[in-house]
């Protein structure tokens, strides 16, 4: 019986440089899964948070009553205006149009009335015009 005994000689070197590049690998895939996998569950398909419609709240400024106008779709926030502002109110409150532009803008980026930034030159004016949103959202949301 004759036995053939093989001897493998590696180098370090050689080790070394398969070591890292299986890393490298490694590294790589863990990489391209986290780029590609969803970030979020809700970037999926969400339920609908609203009832697709226009909604009206009322805001009371000098015994004139102005009618916020909301509307939405199933999961946005599409449009926030007054539906009767009349020059002589605008004339009246020359700070309403500017203050509900201001805030209609921050809602649309947020669809939220989280967080919203109140302008210092009418911080009470810009209250009553989110209270009046919330209220109008607050008619539109199916539960």
């Amino acid at each position: 019986m004759s036995s053939k005994t093989k001897i493998i000689v590696l180098h370090m070197k050689e080790i070394i440089y398969t070591a890292v590049f299986a890393t490298l690998a490694v590294i790589l895939i863990l990489l391209l899964l986290f780029m590609f996998l969803p970030k979020n569950k809700e970037a999926k398909i969400s339920e609908a948070e609203y009832m697709p419609g226009v909604y009206t709240s009322t805001v009371t400024l000098n015994n004139t009553a102005l009618e916020v106008e909301v509307t939405v779709d199933e999961s946005h926030i599409n449009s926030i205006r007054f539906s009767n502002l009349d020059d002589t109110v605008a004339a009246m409150f020359p700070l309403i149009q500017p203050a509900i532009e201001d805030i209609a803008e921050q809602v649309y980026e947020r669809q939220s009335l989280q967080d919203i930034q109140y302008s210092e030159e009418n911080p009470y004016t810009s209250q009553i015009i989110i209270d009046a949103i919330e209220e109008a959202l607050k008619k539109a949301e199916t539960t």
